[in-house]
């Protein structure tokens, strides 16, 4: 199960990055809406010097991805990037959206379980439906919003490839939080 934190919007602090960086999770996204360009570049910098194994994705900003020489998270408003420029995430919010965004590198379904602030959630069965029904292929596939450990049992999909958190990583001890979440594998 890929494990991907997100950072929860309250800007760079070394301390509790580390933290989690080092807790044994695959993949880092940086969702730092307030923080400026140069900024967050140097906050990505700080990430790949700090964990250079993990998979960093940077939300909402192709020049830093493309800077840093990682992954960009687009949002739902985005606008198009062209393909191959840099690994590409997007949000998957309807079943609808799949014809569009199924070339991509990664794909976050959201929200899965309830969420403060989110929509109406997906649910277990409806996602597993979505899933059934995907071709053979295609992007990496996570499950985000509302999920923990306690309720990722829920989730296990041959077509889902782990999941993506915010509150279970940053929470409480992140170490703590990815051994809950492998121990449902």
């Amino acid at each position: 199960m890929i494990l991907l934190a997100i950072t929860p919007g309250l800007g760079f602090d070394r301390a509790r990055w580390a933290a989690v960086l080092r807790a044994g999770v695959d993949g880092f996204l940086i969702r730092e809406k307030q923080l400026e360009a140069r900024a967050l570049l140097a906050a990505a910098a700080w990430c790949q010097d700090t964990a250079p194994e993990l998979a960093l994705w940077v939300a909402g900003r192709l020049d830093v991805a493309f800077a840093a020489g990682c992954g960009l998270h687009a949002p739902e408003a985005h606008p198009e990037v062209e393909p191959g420029l840099v690994p590409l995430s997007r949000p998957l919010h309807a079943e609808g959206q799949w014809e569009s965004r199924h070339g991509v590198d990664q794909l976050l379904v959201s929200p899965v379980f309830p969420s403060p602030g989110k929509g109406a959630p997906w649910g277990p069965e409806r996602l597993a439906r979505f899933l059934d029904g995907l071709p053979p292929g295609g992007p990496r596939i996570l499950a985000l919003g509302g999920v923990e450990p306690g309720n990722a049992t829920r989730l296990r999909h041959a077509r889902l490839a782990g999941v993506a958190a915010i509150r279970p990583f940053w929470d409480g001890e992140p170490e703590r939080a990815v051994a809950a979440f492998r121990a449902v594998e």
